[in-house]
């Protein structure tokens, strides 16, 4: 048995999310492959390299490649796609991009948010916003798989000494998709999911300038990344990618303070496997409480500004 990784990567350097697929990899048994397909992306491969537990690297480099379309990766993954018993994505918009295209070419069911592997072909997921934990095993020959990152410790980045093979590129564009352009927000905070601390404040805020005035400061004192329910997104508090929760983004980060979120199921789908939690909400029957290591029932005007001046 064979594992292929299929990398996320910025054509200069690896993505977290690819060391915590490349974990999940290592415990389905066997040898595990890393694809960097990339423009110009030889940094990338060369970091892959370094991975822990990586014992080669495949590296297929062309234009189309450069932006990451998931019709000219997928066709690139389909190329070797009969060499691997596991084909592996990260669970995030790239790889739930490219990893169903993949599983129909091959004609296998997709195993999807994985959380753990029990055996070389059978694996945990969450079901019902994760509010149980179903047990799949794959009949296929090959199994196409996304990876929740926040189920799998990520692989060391470095201490790894695996090749790096050149591969012929699939065709460089098929046309089916074209990259028109990006526009990248740019922040002094860690990345959301790749946060070690996280500040999120919900709907009780009552207004963006109020998030603002209430929660910025407690990141910035703590280092954090900002994140919101998803009522304080619709309500207009906060912008669409601070949002955790099923619908937002899925964190793991070693705290994660919630002020003025009440709990809804697909908030704590997002964020229940953060290390430690700690909520703070005036209502007692809150649900956010259920989950929390610390609750501190309290109105988090009084509270946050309390909690800066010690921290």
């Amino acid at each position: 048995m064979t594992a292929l990784v299929i990398a996320e990567h910025d054509n200069a350097s690896i993505k977290g999310a690819t060391l915590n697929t490349v974990a999940a990899a290592t415990q389905c048994g066997g040898e595990v492959h890393v694809l960097i397909a990339g423009h110009n992306a030889a940094a990338a491969a060369a970091a892959a390299a370094q991975i822990a537990g990586v014992a080669k690297v495949i590296h297929a480099d062309a234009p189309g490649f450069e932006h990451g379309l998931a019709e000219n990766v997928a066709a690139q993954v389909l190329i070797i796609a009969a060499n691997y018993s596991h084909i592996l994505f990260p669970a995030t918009a790239s790889g739930k991009n490219v990893a169903p295209r993949v599983a129909a070419a091959i004609d296998v069911a997709q195993l999807s948010d994985i959380t753990k592997v029990i055996a070389a072909d059978t694996f945990e997921r969450p079901i019902y916003a994760g509010n149980a934990i179903a047990t799949v095993q794959g009949l296929d020959a090959t199994h196409v798989i996304t990876v929740r990152t926040t189920g799998f410790d990520p692989a060391a980045a470095t201490g790894g000494s695996a090749t790096v093979e050149t591969a012929a590129a699939a065709a460089d564009d098929d046309g089916k998709s074209k990259f028109m352009g990006s526009e990248i927000a740019k922040s002094d905070r860690p990345e959301l999911t790749a946060a070690k601390i996280i500040v999120s404040g919900g709907r009780a805020l009552g207004s963006a300038e109020k998030f603002n005035e209430v929660m910025t400061p407690l990141a910035d004192k703590l280092g954090a990344a900002l994140g919101a329910s998803r009522a304080a997104v619709d309500a207009g508090y906060a912008p669409n990618d601070w949002q955790v929760g099923q619908t937002g983004k899925i964190v793991a980060p070693q705290l994660y303070i919630a002020a003025g979120i009440s709990g809804a199921i697909q908030h704590l789908a997002g964020m229940k496997d953060s290390k430690v939690i700690v909520a703070i909400n005036k209502d007692p029957e809150a649900p956010i409480f259920s989950v929390a290591d610390y609750g501190l029932e309290a109105d988090l005007f009084v509270a946050v500004p309390e909690l800066i001046k010690v921290v």
